[in-house]
């Protein structure tokens, strides 16, 4: 690694200032909007970007005025939904001509994983606030990319990690800082995914009609269309993502690092494989375990594909397991088992709102108040869980315990270093921000 890449990677102790519920920075700036609404672009609308604008536009300081895809049958039956409801939007096919759009103050970027650098860093650039699509990057040098983008531009920057915004995650964790569990020695997370069923083996063909899949490639390598990388299923390819770890990973280990106020670990290990379905057509593995270190616990993950049955009944969740009692969280809501003797039991708690409308509203709200300590899901927290997720994958890919070098900000593996910077191809290079 050269020097003036290795100065660049700057120690993930810095990701750890802004990884809590809130970004340290303050904000004075004036608010983008001249009015009291925000007009909102998306680009990527297939999935979650289209989730996540129906929820902002539950707000009413929120308005959308444009949409971007590059894949025309979705851009015109999204065109098409909105007009219904009497939402009338301009539309394109080049989101670098969005950014250029001036009524535009906010974009959404729902893109496939491989895109969320250079989108966000470009929209910073052209004066736009952005709610980014978890994971925050698709690389560990993209991530700090984004970190430096959002510092020089000083603009409100959201990572869609939603559940930040849901009340009982945040009483969770206050359950969890109050020590009553006693020493936490493991935190686990997992996700185990029944609805995953095996994805067959189908030849390469022809791109869509109205598809634009030069521009959809962008930077990843160039090869020819398979129906298997496109749409929902980019995820299960190294090119564009990182399988669940990056999927659902960096939704649960954010809350196992929150808990435990941690940074960066000081060795990460994984074992896994394709184990369920050996033969199909996915690369990233639908069975893996890693392991975090740090000084005085672990972190664990596990994921498994084709099945419901993970740790205490739970197809996904964080337990805090310490001295005198085990916290059991989830999207539904969180327990404490106890230790016998040692604690009174806590019944489950229940979710009770909607995290993403919160998150959402949240974005909005700071995008009016400029007040960026008010963000749930800084760039700061986006790229710690995001980093973390990426070395367990790199634990994976080259098999070996990896040691990080926190000061240096890579790991003392060569092989592993390898894989801090995504390969960009096509003419693309990772934005240089100074």
């Amino acid at each position: 690694m050269n020097n003036s890449r290795r100065n660049f990677i700057k120690s993930t102790s810095t990701l750890m200032a802004g990884a809590g519920l809130a970004s340290a920075f303050p904000g004075t700036l004036k608010a983008a909007a001249a009015s009291d609404r925000v007009n909102i672009a998306a680009i990527g609308i297939n999935g979650m970007g289209w989730s996540d604008l129906n929820a902002m536009l539950k707000n009413p300081a929120a308005q959308c005025v444009a949409l971007c895809d590059v894949d025309e049958n979705v851009l015109n039956k999204r065109v098409a939904e909105l007009a219904r409801r009497g939402i009338q939007v301009k539309a394109y096919s080049d989101y670098r001509k969005l950014l250029a759009d001036k009524d535009i103050d906010a974009v959404i970027i729902g893109v496939p994983d491989h895109w969320h650098c250079l989108q966000m860093t470009d929209a910073c650039a052209a004066g736009k606030d952005v709610y980014v699509e978890k994971p925050m990057g698709n690389a560990i040098v993209e991530c700090r990319t984004m970190v430096a983008a959002q510092q020089k531009y000083r603009r409100v920057v959201q990572v869609g990690q939603w559940q930040r915004s849901q009340q009982h995650f945040k009483d969770a964790i206050d359950f969890v800082h109050s020590g009553q569990l006693g020493k936490i020695r493991l935190v686990k997370a997992w996700a185990y995914m029944g609805w995953m069923k095996s994805i067959p083996v189908k030849p390469d063909g022809t791109p869509p009609a109205g598809v634009d899949y030069t521009s959809w490639l962008g930077p990843a390598a160039t090869r020819p269309f398979n129906e298997n990388r496109f749409h929902f299923n980019f995820r299960w390819y190294w090119d564009y993502a990182g399988g669940l770890m990056t999927d659902w990973g960096v939704h649960l280990l954010d809350y196992a690092l929150l808990g435990m106020k941690s940074g960066a670990p000081k060795s990460i290990m994984a074992a896994g494989g394709k184990f369920a379905y050996p033969d199909d057509a996915a690369e990233t593995p639908d069975t893996l375990t890693t392991v975090y270190e740090f000084d005085g616990y672990n972190i664990q993950w596990e994921q498994a594909t084709g099945i419901d049955g993970g740790p205490y009944g739970r197809d996904h969740g964080i337990a805090f397991i310490g001295n005198n009692g085990t916290l059991v969280l989830n999207r539904g809501g969180w327990e404490v088992i106890p230790e016998k003797g040692k604690m009174e039991a806590v019944p489950r708690q229940k979710s009770v709102d909607n995290g993403l409308d919160l998150h959402t509203s949240n974005f909005i709200a700071t995008v009016k108040s400029r007040q960026f300590g008010d963000l749930h899901a800084p760039v700061q927290a986006g790229a710690l869980v995001a980093t973390t997720a990426q070395m367990g994958n790199i634990a994976y890919r080259t098999g070996k315990k990896l040691y990080w070098n926190d000061s240096a900000g890579q790991f003392t593996d060569n092989d592993a270093n390898k894989f801090l910077v995504a390969a960009y191809h096509n003419g693309y290079k990772i934005p240089d921000i100074i």
